[in-house]
């Protein structure tokens, strides 16, 4: 082989493994790209409007009550109502015996006849000076105390007639037909309580009221308007009470053992399912969030400290840490008050092959849903 040739070959074959060289580091090149830019799933938080809504355990409370107590002294002679049943203002539920009363009754109509005839005898005979100013309004005063004592006398006798206060369903009776009552007695012969509508008394506690109240003077929330007084209820089951609630008022004071109060709601009870006692949950609705920040509960982390923290891409698609003040749970969610905003895009995959500082490839996370529901 002559020098010309072998020179050729010589090339030929140096060229080759310069080619395959350079193809081995293009692809060493490309498994250290992509460990450089490792993808992961992210979703951009938007700003939405949530209703702020308290949670707290309460128990109903009937809306009146009444204790049945006879005003006269007697024997029961009936008891005229089912027990258990509803009652309507002014049904008689009891009578006791009024024989002695009736008797007094008409003794005092006789006494006020007897009394008011000798009065306007005397009317006519003081103009003709027959009998002294003095004797006429003294017979005068006679008759106007024997109305009064007929008037009593009346009275009484509607008292043996035992009548509901008010409108309601009445318990059960604690006398039966012989027994022996008396006016002012301790005990009551029946108790009446109206349960329709109903109260639900809830506690919160004071610190919560106070933050609620500076979230609203500062601006931070919005009073819900028409719904900052509406109230749901849970029954204890967990079934939800079909009814709509309202707000009616807060104590004025803080209990000093619990350091809370008292919320009180009113709801409609047609159906009578709420009964005194029963235990509950209610949501009352605390005001409205105009731009509440909503993460998904996979992009938010706690440190050993128990401090909220989450990763988001930054400008150049590198990750940035963020520290977070989480308010509460909503669903599958949390409300962040501090720490992330709205077009922030919020690291919820692939967090495990990240760190601060690295640069990522940034997809649509599929590990969340793109419906959120909104818990109240």
């Amino acid at each position: 082989m002559s020098s010309k040739s072998a020179s050729a070959a010589l090339l030929t074959l140096l060229a080759a493994v310069a080619v395959l060289s350079g193809c081995q580091d293009e692809q060493a090149a490309a498994p250290a790209a992509a460990q450089q830019a490792p993808q992961v799933g992210i979703v951009t938080l938007e700003a939405e409007s949530f209703a702020l809504t308290t949670e707290l355990p309460g128990r109903a409370q009937a809306y009146r009550v009444a204790e049945v107590r006879p005003q006269v002294d007697g024997i029961i002679q009936k008891r005229l109502f089912t027990e258990g049943s509803e009652v309507k203002a002014g049904e008689q539920l009891y009578q006791i015996d009024d024989a002695i009363y009736q008797a007094t009754y008409k003794s005092a109509q006789a006494s006020l006849a007897s009394t008011k005839s000798l009065a306007d005898r005397y009317a006519l005979l003081v103009k003709e000076q027959a009998v002294s100013k003095q004797a006429f309004e003294e017979a005068r005063a006679a008759s106007l105390q024997a109305e009064a004592e007929l008037e009593r006398a009346r009275i009484n006798v509607r008292y043996t007639k035992v009548l509901a206060p008010i409108s309601g369903r009445i318990g059960r009776s604690a006398v039966t037909e012989g027994a022996l009552i008396s006016s002012g007695q301790a005990q009551a012969l029946a108790v009446i309580q109206q349960l329709d509508p109903i109260y639900v008394d809830v506690t919160q506690p004071a610190r919560d009221l106070l933050s609620l109240r500076r979230d609203l003077a500062e601006g931070r929330l919005e009073k819900a308007g028409e719904n900052a007084a509406k109230a749901t209820l849970v029954l204890e089951d967990g079934t939800p009470y079909p009814h709509e609630g309202k707000l009616e008022f807060s104590e004025v004071s803080v209990d000093a053992g619990t350091g809370s109060v008292v919320l009180r709601a009113v709801f409609p009870n047609p159906d009578k399912m709420l009964m005194p006692g029963m235990f509950v949950h209610a949501q009352l609705v605390a005001g409205v969030k105009s731009e509440a920040i909503l993460a998904p509960q996979q992009g938010v982390t706690r440190t050993p400290t128990g401090e909220a923290t989450a990763m988001v891409v930054g400008a150049d698609n590198k990750v940035e840490i963020r520290k977070l003040k989480a308010a509460r749970a909503v669903g599958n969610r949390w409300l962040v008050t501090e720490g992330l905003e709205a077009g922030d895009r919020l690291i919820t995959e692939g967090l495990q092959f990240i760190r601060p500082g690295v640069e990522v490839n940034p997809v649509p996370a599929t590990n969340v849903a793109t419906a959120q529901p909104q818990a109240q």
